[in-house]
């Protein structure tokens, strides 16, 4: 393993704690990310994040690339809006098993984070010139890559 339990904790409680504070600055590796809240209005609020062609709402489970719905089963979309919600950032294998499965890494193997990303990919790309959004960081894990 990486981490040990206590560093993987507080690394996860530093993930998960943090605020988007930085995506207003100029150098932000997020200035690309942008949060719509059409609902505000009539007292529903959405989390709705479009980054070049892809749209995606957290509380309607929806995801859409070029217009096209993207049907995604429960894990892949969990996936999704946990590097979605934090471009660019670097997540290993170990710490999506945490995050997403919610399971100690070393009960599972890094295969199956691997299968899913590979079908989640594979969804995403509706036709062959459509962007890559989730990169591979060879050994090391994913990151969601923003046009």
């Amino acid at each position: 393993m990486l981490l040990n339990v206590q560093q993987r904790q507080a690394l996860i409680k530093y993930l998960l704690s943090q605020e988007k504070k930085d995506t207003d600055s100029a150098d932000s590796p997020c200035d690309s990310f942008q949060i719509h809240d059409p609902q505000a209005e009539v007292g529903g609020v959405f989390t709705e994040i479009e980054m070049g062609e892809l749209y995606f709402c957290l509380e309607q489970r929806l995801v859409r690339v070029r217009g096209q719905v993207i049907e995604l089963t429960a894990k892949e979309f969990d996936i999704l809006a946990l590097l979605l919600t934090h471009p660019k950032r670097v997540f290993t294998y170990e710490l999506i098993m945490e995050l997403v499965w919610n399971e100690d890494y070393t009960f599972y193997s890094k295969k199956a984070v691997s299968n899913h990303m590979s079908n989640l990919r594979k969804k995403l790309k509706v036709t062959p010139d459509a962007l890559n959004y989730i990169k591979n960081i060879v050994g090391v894990g994913y990151k969601f890559e923003a046009p």
